[in-house]
């Protein structure tokens, strides 16, 4: 539990996320990032020379990542600071912020600017060298999607854990396309009123297309969702109960959020009447092969150490690849299904890995602000079959 991690009042954004091979395919995930965190710091008329720490979450290596932390921070302004890189998969995002968090509480920082971003397009193929292989024959990897397609604990693809997880359940294809068809219509709640939510944090990213610069300025390939097209989808794996509409994409973003002491965290907030406090972190991993199963128990740590019971729950965010983890995760913990994952989630505006926990953290804090305050959790999962779960306190 933590006691002096505090969050400014806006002191938050994201960009857009894109589908993969859009419009950010062939942008440096480090570079867009300073972009998109420049323009975030000037809106909201924060100094980066303000921060004394800056941590830096990624999952898929870019040209030049080796430099990181110190790279993005003098990018963005912060040349007297630097920082650690945080990389653990999809729960990056969330790990970060408990760091951040912990750096604040034990007074190592006070101030820290806590970034995540990733690039799904175009991911790096590396080649490993293997002088006892046969003529010297290198070893090669496809960053994404191999990793992607196998766990080399578990020996299987994402998707299957979470048909390993609907196996051990009564849940259904039907259920399946239900509750993505309600994640679809939550979403597009957060684009009435002219994306009115959605403007509260998200930051328009500039980039260049040959001779042109444009400007990004909300999620790109989220598709229309309907009770009949879903219908037609057939299984990712034949017997399952999974089809591509009821899993998320992949996609290219990134997120940042600002944490500190309460006192820094007042002085950089927009409103400083709201106070926005991290209270805990959980994580957890259940058995081989049954990466949806650890989210609730994740939640849970996260919760008992906090303090909080469900029922003092006013918002919940996920991050759910599969209709199955929030299927499960409700179905476990007795959670109102009214309050889990209103104005989005990843399964409807994709995942770009580390930035996707952090920019629902940023969502259930403004969903909380709108609801007067109270207590919110964020639980995902994450590759290897672990998760990751923080609490917040909006006041």
């Amino acid at each position: 539990m933590f006691s002096k991690a505090y969050i400014p009042h806006r002191g938050y954004f994201c960009s857009p996320f894109v589908r993969w091979q859009g419009s950010f395919q062939n942008e440096n995930a480090i570079e867009l990032a300073a972009t998109v965190v420049r323009k975030g710091l000037a809106d909201r008329n924060i100094d980066p020379k303000s921060f004394d720490g800056l941590f830096l979450g990624y999952t898929i290596p870019q040209v030049s990542c080796f430099y990181g932390a110190p790279w993005l921070a003098g990018m963005i302004g912060a040349e007297g600071v630097s920082g650690p890189i945080f990389s653990q998969a999809c729960a990056t995002g969330a790990t970060e912020l408990a760091h951040a968090a912990m750096a604040v509480d034990t007074g190592a920082n006070s101030n820290i600017i806590a970034v995540t971003a990733d690039r799904c397009s175009n991911g790096p193929h590396l080649v490993y060298p293997n002088p006892n292989g046969p003529g010297g024959m290198p070893i090669k990897e496809d960053w994404v999607m191999d990793n992607f397609g196998n766990d080399p604990w578990a020996k299987n693809a994402m998707i299957q854990t979470a048909e390993n997880v609907a196996k051990d359940t009564t849940f259904t294809r039907e259920d399946c396309d239900e509750l993505t068809l309600k994640r679809y219509r939550q979403y597009i709640a957060a684009l009435e009123n002219d994306r009115a939510f959605q403007k509260q944090y998200m930051v328009a990213a500039e980039i260049r297309m040959g001779k042109k610069m444009v400007v990004v300025d909300a999620d790109e390939g989220v598709m229309e969702t309907t009770a009949e097209g879903l219908g037609r989808l057939k299984p990712v794996i034949p017997g399952g109960i999974h089809t591509f509409g009821s899993q998320t994409h992949p996609a290219d973003g990134n997120a940042a959020v600002i944490v500190a002491t309460k006192d820094q965290a007042k002085a950089l907030s927009q409103d400083k009447s709201v106070v926005i406090q991290l209270l805990s972190y959980g994580y957890a991993r259940a058995k081989k092969g049954y990466m949806a199963a650890a989210v609730a128990p994740s939640a849970r740590m996260a919760l008992d150490k906090a303090g909080i019971k469900v029922s003092d729950l006013k918002a919940v965010k996920t991050h759910n690849p599969f209709a199955v983890n929030d299927l499960n995760m409700i179905q476990e913990m007795g959670l109102d299904p009214e309050i889990v994952n209103n104005y989005g989630s990843s399964l409807i505006f994709g995942h770009p890995q580390g930035p996707t926990g952090a920019r629902c953290v940023i969502e259930l804090i403004e969903e909380l602000i709108l609801l007067g305050g109270g207590y919110g959790l964020f639980a995902g999962c994450a590759a290897g079959d672990t998760a990751a779960a923080l609490t917040v306190k909006v006041g």
